[in-house]
């Protein structure tokens, strides 16, 4: 493959990607930044939410799970069903009744400041960190394919990266990203069923002889028995119901998007819509993992140590430049939405949570967008800084547990949310702090000695949920007296 066809096809798209921001940003104020001027159409979002939330990870790692875990993923994936829907019946309503920009302004209402801001600086490092492994992983693969060849170096990749998303997210903000969230999507899908295409073609095959292949096969099975196998089906569906709702319904990236439709109704029938069309797309990605090993195996190819590896390696090195260039412009439809959003959330989240933004009357709209605007830039900076930091690390490891802290960070959102929601007290909320800093770290202690303490037993997903019940425990000790709600 050709490095020079490749950065011509990446700044092609991101061409695309300018002349949309350019139609829809004209004229954008700090309301259609932060919220789209809550005009944007439900169908456009439940379509563009697709491409947001299944980030250049989900497409390179989840399709080389399935020599491991098989289609058990998908019992993951119907768990996200039932978290959609609590998504959509109670915490929307909660959402549009309050008017919020920024989702966790609820906390300042329901327990006071240090709640508040704690939820808010959990979404912050979350973001940051999670956000950056993605970028790192897919900006890697530019390096390795086209700027390693003119010997650019690693950190003015990442500076292009950022710049380029920078630039198409500066002035429109949501309002921009809505829309090209769709056109990512579709590249993304896209490229999903045309590297199914190449696969069966490159075999001789057809796609109804593949269907039948992939459903006799070992990497078809969904429903494992053993209550210790971190596939077990009831770990599965909870971890997936309780992930949907804290990484979609408690997390600022994807509810700002939901919170730009014009109404609760346009927002709900988006969600429903969404959850419909992520099933389906899920059970395509796996569906693709099982053709890539029956690949391997018809071929005779070695599978790598690390399975992430799978995909971009057949498609690269083994199905001929057109498979190998589908394949990136499918990856970079995927880590696009993750950075825009990440740093539009961010950006919002800092600019509403914690500098008070939308409440200044000593500011007039042009000083507003002024200090949205250093808040962005300085964002993208701090990504910057730490996908270069992500670089020098150079352990995969390494990276990997610092993703997984991340992770953990959700889990007190999930405890604090829950106990407003469902409790009938405050909280003595100078303490919050302290509650959710001990539980990630007693998660983080109960997941690495999981088998010397339960009996072989081994933490999946569902970490996150004892996550948030060791938080609302906490809260619950901190309790005053009852309170209407």
């Amino acid at each position: 493959m050709n490095p020079v066809t490749i950065l011509i096809t990446f700044l092609a798209y991101t061409v695309l990607l300018f002349l949309v921001t350019w139609i829809t940003a004209r004229r954008a104020t700090n309301r259609a930044f932060f919220i789209g001027n809550k005009a944007s159409p439900w169908f456009v979002v439940a379509y563009g939410m697709i491409g947001a939330s299944m980030s250049g990870v989900t497409f390179m790692s989840v399709p080389g799970w399935v020599g491991s875990t098989q289609f058990s993923y998908m019992m993951l994936v119907v768990g996200y069903i039932f978290g959609y829907t609590v998504i959509a019946t109670v915490l929307m309503p909660l959402y549009y009744r309050l008017n919020l920009t920024s989702i966790y302004s609820y906390l300042e209402t329901r327990f006071g400041f240090w709640s508040y801001k704690s939820g808010a600086f959990y979404f912050i490092l979350s973001r940051v960190i999670g956000a950056s492994f993605r970028m790192f992983l897919i900006v890697n693969v530019l390096q390795v394919f086209v700027f390693d060849a003119w010997n650019i170096p690693f950190g003015v990749t990442v500076l292009i990266f950022i710049i380029l998303i920078l630039l198409y997210t500066f002035k429109g903000g949501i309002k921009t990203i809505i829309w090209t969230d769709t056109i990512q999507t579709t590249f993304m899908l896209l490229a999903l069923v045309f590297s199914i295409g190449f696969i069966i073609r490159h075999l001789g095959s057809s796609l109804p002889a593949m269907s039948a292949d992939v459903i006799h096969s070992a990497y078809s099975k969904m429903f494992f028995s053993d209550w210790h196998d971190k596939r077990f089906i009831l770990k599965q569906l909870l971890s997936g119901a309780f992930i949907a709702i804290v990484m979609t319904g408690l997390d600022q990236e994807m509810m700002q998007k939901n919170l730009s439709c014009r109404s609760l109704k346009d927002a709900q029938k988006n969600m429903f819509t969404f959850t419909g069309i992520m099933v389906f797309v899920n059970f395509i990605i796996l569906f693709l993992g099982a053709v890539l090993f029956i690949y391997t195996d018809r071929v005779g190819i070695k599978v790598p140590a690390r399975t992430d590896d799978l995909f971009p390696m057949i498609a690269i090195q083994y199905l001929g430049p057109v498979a190998g260039m589908v394949f990136l412009v499918g990856l970079i439809s995927a880590a696009y939405p993750s950075a825009d959003g990440a740093l539009t959330s961010l950006t919002t989240c800092f600019s509403i949570d914690f500098l008070g933004l939308d409440k200044r009357t000593d500011l007039d709209e042009r000083q507003k967008k002024r200090v949205r605007y250093m808040v962005h830039i300085s964002f993208a900076i701090i990504l910057l800084m730490v996908i270069v930091v992500f670089r020098a690390i150079n352990d995969r490891a390494v990276i990997d547990k610092l993703f997984t802290i991340a992770g953990y960070t959700y889990g007190p959102l999930l405890g604090l949310y829950a106990f407003g929601l469902f409790m009938p007290y405050n909280v003595k909320d100078r303490w919050v702090p302290a509650v959710v800093i001990a539980s990630p770290v007693l998660c983080y202690f109960l997941s690495s000695y999981s088998d010397v303490l339960f009996g072989g037993y081994k933490f999946g997903f569902e970490l996150l949920l004892v996550n948030g019940i060791i938080t609302f425990a906490g809260l619950f000790l901190l309790r005053v007296k009852n309170i209407k709600f």
